[in-house]
């Protein structure tokens, strides 16, 4: 299944459109906040699925009822472009689990790039809610290496996997290489392009750069 929240307006798409503004992207610290302000978004968007109990609760005037979440939930990034959005996220899953992975791409010489995975930091998923976060969806290929990855920490319950931006050609590498029955791609925005060199267009540039400055 595939969401797609900035087809309708919202604050979502007026985050969006700050973070692809060349004159917005000088101020880096907006930068990230609006990364975070897009996980916080996204956290309630999924919340809604999830699974709740009844709990009796005191107030100074007497007792309410409420309907509360019961998931265990694991949330996952690639690093370093995915810690403004996880961190959204973390705001909202107060108790949630976490887990990072370092995967980069590599260029050979003739413009071409593998994606090299290098380190992988998890609890054990076995049975949990994973939720696993990159701003930029371009190939896909170092979102299902970090999906790969993880399931070496056990089979989830249901895998979200969550993009601020992706490409159309993103989007079919995920439903070719994934088992979509148990897991969910939540998009912000769908743009139609890739580069030679795979950047999406128009994209919003390198939100690793743009969020912590030039590598």
């Amino acid at each position: 299944m595939i969401k797609i929240l900035g087809e309708k307006s919202s604050l979502l798409n007026q985050f969006i459109a700050e973070l692809r503004n060349v004159e917005v992207q000088n101020d880096r610290m907006r930068f990230r906040r609006n990364l975070e302000r897009i996980g916080e978004i996204f956290a309630y968007e999924i919340s809604k699925g999830f699974q709740s109990y009844e709990v009796e609760i005191t107030t100074p005037l007497g007792n309410a009822n409420a309907t509360v979440p019961n998931q265990q939930v694991v949330l996952g990034t690639i690093l370093r472009a995915g810690l403004p959005l996880h961190q959204g996220f973390l705001n909202y899953f107060d108790n949630a689990e976490n887990a990072f992975i370092s995967a980069y791409r590599k260029y050979s010489k003739s413009g071409d790039f593998e994606i090299k995975f290098e380190h992988l930091s998890a609890p054990n998923i076995q049975g949990k809610t994973l939720i696993l976060s990159d701003p930029m969806l371009a190939t896909g290929s170092s979102m299902l290496i970090a999906y790969e990855g993880l399931l070496k920490k056990g089979i989830p319950e249901h895998t979200h996997i969550v993009t601020v931006v992706a490409s159309k050609e993103g989007l079919r590498y995920l439903r070719k290489h994934m088992s979509m029955s148990d897991v969910t791609v939540w998009a912000g925005e769908v743009d139609d392009e890739l580069t030679v060199k795979s950047y999406i267009v128009p994209g919003l540039g390198d939100a690793g750069d743009l969020a912590y400055g030039e590598k």
